[in-house]
């Protein structure tokens, strides 16, 4: 049987790679986006609002997928907010989806914040050791991931469908317009030092500069959701997902630097924030697109500042375990440099950045 999903998210990083990894597989492939801003081709486009449960019930009639993958998500102001907003907005897809009674799977994208907590407390107080492992407890803390998950188990009891919980480090992808892309705001950087003369510095702390850390290659997370939604020994279970590499930022902000043809700033013991460097860099960036016709020069469509920063920026080691998903049979490898390089191609071909 043609297998069906609904990917809630499909212009996102996680969900546009998703969507591709899915239709090249044969699966039939629903893509609920407020806009149709990128989605692969071959995906059935759903207008709707997560946070409306209206239009959700309305665009939705008639929709039986049997696996559902939520990959969205709405910053807010507060922790309390976000909970609030982005919790009601899991609940409000799978009310929608429980009368057609299709749905066998759903898969639930959230992230290392599980361990390091919430914006509010990012990295801070009493931290699990890492490597990060899944059977560690949650933070005492209010967190929306916690709540979102929540959502997933409590619908998975009334409605009897199996679920998995994605837990990836940064994702290397490509997307546009995406609130959390390390990847393409690194690109955009390199980019304008390249064509100005400016240093490129490491923007964050001596923590992460020194330490090993690992981040997850989009296209490998699609590869997990797949094999997490079609393996009966992986149902509800929640997993760790990276590439399996290890590195240190001082190694991979020269390999990075190399690609662009810079020479890393020496490091000072202390980054400069990109929301620094890149504050009055919006008409740079236009220049810089105009005089190579680039096909987005708008730089705030391209780069999130504030989460490459608060990233780069932790003041802990962050590595992942990922034993569990090897003893299960998910054996994939992504090499980090490579993936960076992979995006810098794609967006090269796709007039991003010259």
């Amino acid at each position: 049987m043609t297998r069906t999903a609904l990917i809630a998210g499909v212009t996102g990083i996680v969900g546009n790679n998703l969507a591709d990894r899915l239709l090249g597989h044969g699966w039939q492939v629903d893509g609920l986006a407020r806009k149709a801003v990128g989605i692969p081709k071959g995906t059935r486009f759903v207008a709707a609002d997560l946070t409306d449960p209206a239009s959700l019930v309305r665009e939705l009639a008639g929709s039986k997928p049997t696996h559902v993958f939520f990959t969205s998500w709405l910053r807010q102001a507060t922790e309390a907010e976000n909970i609030r907003v982005n919790s009601a907005m899991v609940r409000n897809l799978l009310t929608a989806l429980e009368p057609a009674g299709s749905v066998e799977h759903v898969a639930l994208v959230t992230g290392l914040k599980h361990y390091l907590g919430p914006f509010e407390s990012y990295g801070k107080g009493v931290l699990p050791a890492t490597p990060f492992r899944e059977d560690q407890e949650r933070l005492p803390v209010e967190n929306f991931y916690y709540a979102q998950e929540d959502e997933v188990f409590a619908a998975a009891e009334r409605q009897g469908f199996g679920w998995s919980v994605h837990r990836p480090h940064t994702i290397i992808g490509y997307a546009v317009g995406n609130a959390m892309n390390m990847g393409v705001t690194l690109a955009v950087y390199a980019t304008i030092c390249r064509e100005t003369g400016m240093p490129f510095v490491f923007p964050g702390s001596a923590t992460q500069w020194e330490s090993l850390t690992d981040m997850t290659d989009a296209g490998l997370l699609a590869r997990h959701l797949e094999w997490a939604s079609t393996t009966p020994t992986a149902r509800d279970q929640a997993f760790n997902i990276v590439n399996g590499d290890v590195f240190r930022w001082k190694w991979m902000w020269a390999r990075i630097a190399g690609y662009f043809g810079l020479e890393p700033a020496a490091f000072a013991g202390e980054g400069i924030p990109l929301e620094t460097q890149l504050a009055s860099a919006a008409p740079v960036w236009q220049g810089i697109a105009e005089r190579h016709g680039l096909a987005e020069p708008d730089m705030t469509r391209l780069v999130s500042a504030w989460h490459t920063d608060a990233d780069l920026g932790r003041p802990i080691e962050v590595v992942t375990d990922m034993g569990k998903s090897r003893r299960m049979g998910f054996l994939d490898y992504e090499s980090t440099d490579e993936s960076f390089f992979r995006l810098f191609g794609r967006l090269r071909a796709a007039r991003l950045i010259p």
